[in-house]
């Protein structure tokens, strides 16, 4: 069987077919800046193109979305990176612009699927995957599916508090770990302390020649996600820890070093899941869409 995933971004769209656990079509394409109308026919239209290329018959499509999905009814509320993009019919619009039965996901949720069907966790029972990015996100896999929770926001990591009045988040609380370790965390940081625009590569690129602020930001974000990673263990008991994203991949081994040793310091007398790196890179995201795209079919497979 064969579905079609496409991994909604506030800057590109990837697209994907997926057969016999492994990419036969890829493409990508820009995410339109002329509101979610514009959008939605960019993503048919590239749909089109990828069933068409397909070497083999798609059955379903599944649609990785950022922001807050309403699951039963297939819309995303809101997604703050895609101008425009509020209260979208999104699975309706692709099931009947492509003819498919259509099924909607969390963007983390997909890539936490991907990594645990076909990717650094497989073969586990249940499995967590981080990915810290521009922003953090994250998502619990048992038994083989995705935990939603009774509201969809389960996994959430990024927005747990870990620094009680702490700097202000973009959800609006203070103290998120988006807020204090994420790549915009880290940039900001290493902007005021240098005072001019310094990114995170720079920031890592400055952390591994040594230098004594550098260290003290990025140690300081590795134990904040560290000391997330213990809670979530604590609470849901993940037999994997995956962690992933762009600046998971960029920091490297070292950086992962740190959080692990902030990690297990903050679960000590805990029995502790191995975190492991990501394995399907930029694919996740398509690869966990197509498969929750089986959840379209009769009987969920």
């Amino acid at each position: 069987m064969a579905t079609l995933g496409i991994d909604l971004g506030g800057t590109k769209i990837a697209l994907g077919v997926l057969a016999g656990g492994r990419l036969v079509y890829k493409d990508r394409i820009a995410t339109p800046r002329e509101g979610w109308e514009a959008v939605l026919r960019a993503m048919a239209v590239a749909a089109w193109k990828a069933l068409a290329a397909s070497p083999v018959p798609v059955e379903a499509v599944g649609i990785g979305a950022p922001g807050s999905l309403d699951f039963d009814s297939g819309i995303v509320n809101f997604a703050p990176n895609i101008p425009g993009f509020r209260d979208v019919p999104l699975r309706e619009s692709l099931q009947e612009a492509l003819g498919l039965p259509a099924a909607i996901e969390n963007d983390a949720n997909a890539a936490a699927l991907a990594e645990h069907h076909l990717g650094a966790a497989r073969g586990a029972g249940s499995s967590f995957f981080v990915t810290v990015s521009t922003g953090i996100g994250g998502g619990l896999v048992a038994n083989g599916r995705v935990w939603r929770g009774a509201f969809g926001q389960a996994g959430e990591i990024g927005h747990l508090t870990v620094l009680p009045g702490g700097p202000v988040c973009g959800c609006g609380n203070r103290g998120c770990l988006e807020a204090l370790a994420s790549g915009r965390a880290l940039a900001r940081d290493a902007s005021y302390a240098y005072a001019g625009a310094v990114d995170a590569p720079e920031l890592f690129r400055r952390w591994r020649a040594g230098d004594a602020l550098a260290r003290r930001i990025v140690e300081g974000a590795a134990g904040y996600l560290g000391q997330a990673l213990a809670d979530v263990q604590k609470l849901w008991d993940p037999e994997v820890i995956v962690i992933g994203g762009g600046v998971a991949v960029g920091a490297g081994d070292a950086w992962r070093e740190l959080v692990s040793a902030a990690y297990k310091s903050r679960a000590t007398g805990w029995r502790t899941a191995p975190l492991l790196p990501a394995l399907l890179g930029a694919d996740a995201g398509v690869i966990g869409a197509a498969l929750a795209a089986k959840d379209a079919l009769p009987g969920g497979e």
